[in-house]
């Protein structure tokens, strides 16, 4: 990346833009040259599909991938016929990797390490203010940073051979950068022992801390997030956008504070035409027809 990142982010999504072919059915495309094998992104029926793709590192979050990550959500964000996210690793053995180890002991300015991570906070609150429902797909080890990238979407479907670890402590590191959204998605005990001894959990015990929301047989991956998406692709867009953005305003908010938002955005709910049509639809027993206002 630039020492500039966020123009080298908006290149990447001007990029992205221009490889869209505008036509029906499936779009795939590399949403820049420099990332062209290392992140995927595809388009079909309303689903984006984000692939990491460099498994020579084992998906290691090097600032291209996460520049390619970045433009990708941002992809997403920006078109209107995306209304779901599912992320997802090309490697059968490794989600990803985390960051790479290296760059803590590299020769370089201090200043220059810290601005190396400001890609990692852009994207996780990227991935929190999308507006759109996110799954990710895990098959394989997720570590380190890729944990937090995981826990930053909104749904996590595992294989069942899949194992979730912070193993930064038992090199000399501690997992500083997502030990917020740790904190958010798991028990604080859990969350404690996970930090501190570094242990890999299985997939089983991920969902039993409440890290993960499913576990399935291997094969069976695909087709399980395949269901959850189309389900959450169906529902209306300006609803699941009013819902995702208060789901996240909300979490940190005095009870009495939380209370009067959500009245608020309840209210705002009640004057869209989605929410008449749904009602409307429900008593016609028929599908509802969205029309995102």
């Amino acid at each position: 990346m630039t020492s500039r990142p966020s123009r080298a982010r908006g290149s990447l999504s001007r990029r992205a833009a221009a490889h869209c072919d505008g036509a029906g059915g499936v779009t795939i495309r590399a949403v820049a040259q420099e990332t062209a094998e290392k992140v995927l992104y595809e388009v079909a029926e309303g689903i984006a599909t984000i692939t990491l793709n460099d498994p020579d590192t084992r998906n290691a979050l090097s600032p291209e991938l996460l520049g390619g990550l970045i433009a990708s959500f941002e992809s997403a964000r920006e078109d209107g016929e995306v209304r779901c996210i599912v992320l997802r690793s090309s490697h059968e053995k490794t989600f990803s990797s985390g960051a790479n180890l290296g760059g803590f002991s590299a020769d370089a300015p201090l200043v220059h390490k810290h601005f190396a991570t400001e890609d990692f906070v852009g994207l996780f609150k990227l991935i929190g203010a999308l507006g759109k429902p996110t799954i990710c797909a895990v098959r394989g080890h997720v570590l380190a940073g890729a944990l937090g990238i995981a826990l930053a979407c909104d749904l996590i479907v595992a294989g069942e051979s899949a194992s979730f670890g912070t193993p930064e402590i038992n090199v000399g590191a501690f997992p500083f950068m997502i030990m917020a959204l740790i904190y958010r998605n798991v028990p604080r005990k859990k969350a404690n022992e996970m930090l501190l001894i570094g242990e890999r959990f299985s997939a089983r015990e991920a969902q039993e801390a409440g890290m993960i929301n499913r576990v399935v047989a291997d094969g069976e991956l695909d087709a399980a997030v395949g269901e959850w998406a189309r389900k959450l692709a169906s529902k209306s867009p300006v609803i699941m956008r009013l819902g995702k953005e208060a789901m996240r305003r909300q979490l940190d908010m005095p009870l009495d504070d939380a209370l009067d938002y959500l009245r608020a955005q309840l209210s705002l709910a009640q004057s869209t035409e989605d929410i008449v049509e749904g009602v409307s639809a429900f008593f016609e027993k028929r599908e509802p027809v969205w029309r995102g206002r």
